[in-house]
């Protein structure tokens, strides 16, 4: 088939690649326009974007999908499907009216669970045992489609966002491409989702990165591994910003107050509303990532010191 794929971040490439080494014709993709990035917040390129000029490809960066431009290019280009991995931006009507096959969405969960941004982030969250990815046909209202395909992934005890993604872009790259097939066979016929089951996937911003100590120890893990690469957990120590690295539970040591801080030489205790976590890495403001232990020594901790 003669094909258009959409996204945006390095979670998309995988599935681009595929497509790209397959007996399709990836005509063009479309991506979010170039975002200020890094410490000098040059205007950088989507890696999607860049993988696709290595490749040759039409680029096409609308500011918004309704733009009219961008619709007359689609439809000169005339795909025959377009495949979606993480794109970014709602798709209206008139543009999920051009390919003849419509839009086909790969989502990085078992719908309808997990509806929305940051379904992988939310599982973990959650505490969820297995997830996975579904093909999709996209319609307007949010990840609502019919399904063509589904994979499942168990999520390890010690899974962050980043783990569980690049896992997930992977394997479904491979259920992407096998969708595509399928469509062009004239073989696969998307399935209704469940009316049970739906939950929805709130994206997570900064401000929910921040750990309160007075949760159980499950919950702090679970929400340090869900925000970890992006959008970063986090807590306050001497009224400073300190990044957090995932935890480690350690049920069997001795209660702590919340936040109540018990270094080691090794190792350095964190008290929650349950048992003790132990710190990962740490990152302190306008510093490098560093092991908690080091932190704790270069800091001198008192008895009344603690984390907010």
């Amino acid at each position: 088939m003669r094909l258009v794929f959409a996204g945006t971040p390095e979670t998309s490439v995988p599935a681009l690649d595929a497509l790209l080494a397959s007996d399709h014709e990836v005509a063009a993709v479309v991506t979010r326009p170039d975002a200020r990035s890094g410490r000098g917040r040059h205007l950088e390129a989507s890696p999607v974007a860049v993988r696709a000029a290595e490749a040759g490809v039409e680029v096409l960066k609308p500011a918004k999908a309704r733009d009219p431009e961008f619709l007359d290019r689609l439809r000169a280009i005339a795909p025959d499907c377009c495949p979606v991995v993480a794109y970014g931006a709602l798709l209206p009507r008139e543009a999920l009216d051009i390919p003849r096959h419509g839009w086909v969405n790969l989502h990085f969960s078992l719908l309808p669970a997990w509806r929305g941004a940051a379904p992988v982030q939310r599982a973990i969250l959650h505490g969820d045992d297995v997830t996975g990815a579904a093909t999709f046909q996209i319609e307007e209202g949010l990840d609502t489609g019919p399904v063509y395909g589904v994979l499942t992934e168990p999520i390890r005890p010690t899974d962050t966002t980043g783990d569980l993604l690049g896992r997930l872009a992977v394997a479904g790259a491979g259920l992407l491409l096998d969708t595509m097939n399928g469509i062009e066979a004239g073989v696969l016929e998307p399935r209704p989702q469940p009316t049970e089951g739906v939950s929805h996937a709130a994206k997570l911003n900064p401000e929910d990165g921040h750990v309160d100590w007075r949760t159980p120890a499950l919950h702090i893990d679970r929400l340090v591994r869900a925000c970890t690469p992006a959008p970063g957990a986090w807590t306050t120590f001497r009224d400073a910003r300190v990044k957090l690295g995932p935890v480690r539970l350690v049920p069997e040591a001795e209660k702590l107050a919340p936040g109540e801080l018990r270094p080691g030489k090794k190792e350095v205790l964190v008290g929650t509303a349950t048992h003790p976590v132990a710190l990962g890495d740490v990152q302190p403001q306008g510093k490098r990532r560093m092991a908690a232990a080091d932190w704790a020594r270069g800091v001198d901790l008192t008895g009344k010191d603690a984390l907010h």
